[in-house]
């Protein structure tokens, strides 16, 4: 089963008290300051969960396999999440 943006509203709700519509709001409000935040920085860190890393990835060569045609890949920011040791310990 995925973790959906429903099961974090409920949880929140649940754990604080308050209602959905507010944890929502509350959930929301934290997706677009980590999304603004990566416009004036490139890394995130959440203290027990992880830290949140950009990078560019360089211009390339692909290849479409069933007409064997060649174009190039521009170059695209990436991101990626490097897990908390604290995280860790908890899978395994």
């Amino acid at each position: 089963m995925s973790l959906t943006k429903r099961n974090i509203v409920n949880n929140i709700s649940l754990r604080a008290h308050v209602s959905n519509q507010l944890s929502s709001e509350i959930f929301d409000t934290f997706l677009i300051f980590i999304k603004n935040s990566f416009s004036t920085k490139s890394t995130v860190k959440i203290a027990k969960f992880g830290t949140f890393k950009t990078h560019s990835s360089a211009k390339r060569l692909g290849r479409n396999p069933k007409t064997k045609k060649t174009y190039e890949i521009s170059s695209r920011k990436k991101l990626n999440l490097q897990v908390s040791n604290h995280i860790k310990k908890i899978l395994n």
